[in-house]
């Protein structure tokens, strides 16, 4: 299988995304369980300023704004994801604030927030882990002093242990979803094929995504100063049974700033 192009999330998160990805993105009642998770565990105020780093539509931002949280930001590269997050907000009534940026260098103020999330397996996209590194280095400029950030990754020990080299499922009545993947030390490559039954072939995408160890995830933190590290593993939230991919079981790290 060919690398992934090192930009391969620039052009991914489209409206196919949006039908490949259904089950997760898309889906309101895990969507609202996971928000409970959050809130428990964070111990989120409604006063607090809340980052949903590489947020996507903000399908969290947007549940955290419809139970009364005041500031709820989110930032995320891709524009068709920015763009239906409004378009939601603003059929609500919601005040949740959509941002198009790179979550390395938003420019946005320092220590303009009390919590930042990065969720649905939404870090480790680059190769270069410097890269990656730099997330945490934003994420950690951003967060004011006690602030708190959350990333909910894939759990490595599962995915290496339960890899499936192919799987595949039906989208909706029209899209079927292809994926082949590769394991590459502590990479995943993966080639989604997205078949219509009518129109035929409508993607041949690459991408890959980083497996981190607690202890890796833990150090990398800790350089960009965080403290207080927790890693909690075995986080699963689809009750349905099916293929998730790197979704199915997922490792919850929290980390602090003094």
């Amino acid at each position: 299988m060919e690398k992934a192009d090192p930009n391969w999330w620039k052009t991914l998160f489209d409206e196919i995304y949006l039908i490949t990805d259904a089950r997760s993105v898309c889906d309101q009642a895990l969507t609202r369980q996971e928000v409970d998770f959050l809130e428990q565990i964070l111990k989120l105020e409604k006063s607090w300023p809340i980052l949903d780093l590489c947020g996507g539509q903000g399908r969290h931002s947007l549940e955290l704004s419809r139970r009364g949280f005041q500031d709820v930001t989110v930032v995320d590269y891709s524009a068709v994801l920015i763009d239906l997050g409004r378009q939601l907000a603003a059929q609500e009534g919601l005040k949740t604030l959509f941002l198009r940026k790179d979550a390395r260098h938003t420019g946005l103020p320092a220590q303009r927030f009390r919590a930042i999330i990065i969720m649905a397996s939404s870090f480790g996209y680059f190769l270069d882990e410097g890269e990656n590194e730099r997330i945490l280095d934003e994420a950690f400029r951003l967060l004011s002093r006690d602030g708190l950030l959350l990333l909910d990754l894939p759990n490595r020990d599962y995915v290496l242990k339960n890899f499936l080299p192919l799987s595949w499922h039906e989208a909706n009545h029209e899209i079927v979803v292809c994926r082949q993947r590769r394991r590459d030390e502590n990479v995943l490559h993966c080639r989604e094929l997205v078949i219509s039954k009518t129109e035929g072939m409508i993607r041949d995408a690459r991408y890959c995504t980083r497996l981190y160890s607690p202890e890796k995830i833990t150090e990398m933190l800790a350089s960009a100063g965080f403290a207080g590290v927790t890693v909690r593993t075995n986080f699963v939230s689809h009750r349905i049974d099916g293929d998730y991919g790197i979704m199915m079981n997922r490792m919850i790290v929290t980390a602090r700033k003094d």
